[in-house]
C-alpha cells in the first residue's frame, strides 16, 4: 500500500516520505479499512515537528501520521462480525499511541475505532469527525442537556468552535460566540450564533453580558483557557461549567481560583483522545444523530492528494485556512 511516513522530527518537506508498505492484516478484534480520506489536524503537525514538551524523538521507528480518516471496511479479524465488511466508517485515534495512522491506503485498528458513517455524510466530512467534531460534541453536550441554556463559544469561527456553535444551537441553546477577524466573526454568525463579539474587544466581558440581557452564561466552550480566564470568570454563572480544549497562547495560566470557587464553577480540561468508553459512546451517538439530522455544516478548505501531505501540513501550520484540510486517497 502507499503511505506517508516519517522517522525523525523536522520540516514537513524534509521528513514526510511517500513509500510502499505491506498492507496490514486485521488482528483479532480489528477491522481493515480501505481509507478514502485522511484528516489533518494541528496535533499532527506538532507531533511530526517535535513540538511536544520533553519529546526528543519519534515514539516509533516509522510513523504514518494522522488520527482522523474515513473509508470502507474491507476485512475483519477474528471475533468481529463479518457483516461489517463493506460498511462505510470514520476513524478515531488512528495514530494516537500507535505507529500507523490514516495517511495511507489502508489501516488496521480495533473494531470500535471504526464508527459507522451516516449515508448522508461524505468521506471528506467523515475525516473531520474524530478530533474536531467529537471535541465540539463533547465540550457542548458532555455535561448534559443544554436546551434552554446560554453557551459562550470562544473562537466560534474556528473548526471546533464553529461546530460547537452548530451543535449547541441544534440542541436548543442560545449561543454567544467570540471570534477574531471579520471573516471568522461572519463564520460564527453563519453557523447560527445569536450574538458574535470580537475577542479583542477591550470590554469583552461587558459585551458578553449585554448580549445575554445582562445575565451570566451557563456554560463556556473555551479554545484559549489562559488568555480568557479573567473574562470567563466574570461572565460565568453560579454553578456554571467551563470546558476548555486548548490554551496554546498561555500554557501555564494563572487561575482566578477564589472568584471561580465562590461561584461553584466546574472546570473541565477536555482531551478527546482519552475519553472514557462511556463518554465516547455517548458522544458518538450524539454526533451520529446530529449528522443524520443534517444539523452540521462541516467546512473543508483544502482537499489535496496523499502525495501532497507535506503541503497539507504547511497549510495547517500557517494558520491560513477557513476549514479542515483533507487528503483524498
Amino acid at each position: 500500500m502507499r503511505a506517508i511516513t516519517y522517522s525523525e522530527f523536522g520540516p514537513a518537506n524534509d521528513v514526510l516520505k511517500l513509500v510502499d508498505l505491506p498492507t496490514p492484516e486485521p488482528a483479532p478484534g480489528e477491522v481493515l479499512v480501505r481509507l478514502k480520506t485522511s484528516g489533518v489536524n494541528p496535533s499532527d503537525i506538532s507531533g511530526r515537528s517535535g513540538m511536544r514538551p520533553g519529546v526528543t524523538k519519534p515514539a516509533y521507528p516509522q510513523i504514518i501520521p494522522h488520527s482522523d480518516g474515513a473509508g470502507v471496511i474491507k476485512a475483519v479479524g477474528e471475533g468481529v462480525d463479518p457483516a461489517r465488511i463493506g460498511q462505510r466508517v470514520w476513524i478515531w485515534n488512528g495514530q494516537w499511541q500507535r505507529a500507523f495512522g490514516t495517511a495511507a491506503e489502508f489501516i488496521a485498528l480495533p473494531s470500535e475505532q471504526a464508527v459507522a458513517l451516516p449515508n448522508n455524510t461524505t468521506f471528506a466530512e467523515g475525516a473531520v469527525l474524530g478530533i474536531p467534531a467529537m471535541t465540539a460534541t463533547y465540550c457542548v453536550l458532555g455535561g448534559g442537556d443544554v436546551a434552554g441554556k446560554t453557551l459562550l463559544v470562544s473562537g466560534g469561527g474556528g473548526t471546533v468552535g464553529r461546530l460547537a456553535v452548530q451543535i449547541a444551537k441544534a440542541s436548543g441553546a442560545r449561543v454567544i460566540a467570540t471570534a477574531g477577524s471579520a471573516a471568522q466573526q461572519d463564520a460564527a454568525r453563519q453557523a447560527g450564533a445569536d450574538a458574535v463579539l470580537g475577542y479583542n474587544d477591550p470590554d469583552l466581558a461587558a459585551g458578553i453580558l449585554a448580549a445575554n440581557d445582562g445575565k451570566p452564561v451557563d456554560q463556556i466552550v473555551e479554545v484559549e483557557f489562559g488568555p480568557n480566564a479573567e473574562v470567563n470568570t466574570a461572565v460565568i454563572a453560579e454553578r456554571g461549567r467551563i470546558v476548555a480544549y486548548g490554551s496554546a497562547k498561555d500554557r501555564a495560566p494563572v487561575l482566578p481560583f477564589y472568584p471561580l470557587m465562590f461561584k461553584g464553577v466546574t472546570l473541565e480540561m477536555a482531551l478527546v483522545y482519552i475519553l472514557s468508553d462511556d463518554a465516547r459512546r455517548k458522544a458518538e451517538a450524539q454526533l451520529t444523530a446530529l449528522l443524520e439530522q443534517g444539523a452540521l455544516d462541516i467546512r473543508i478548505s483544502h482537499t489535496l492528494s496523499l502525495e501532497d501531505c507535506a503541503e497539507a501540513h504547511d497549510i495547517i501550520a500557517s494558520g491560513q485556512r477557513a476549514g479542515s484540510v483533507i487528503l483524498k486517497i
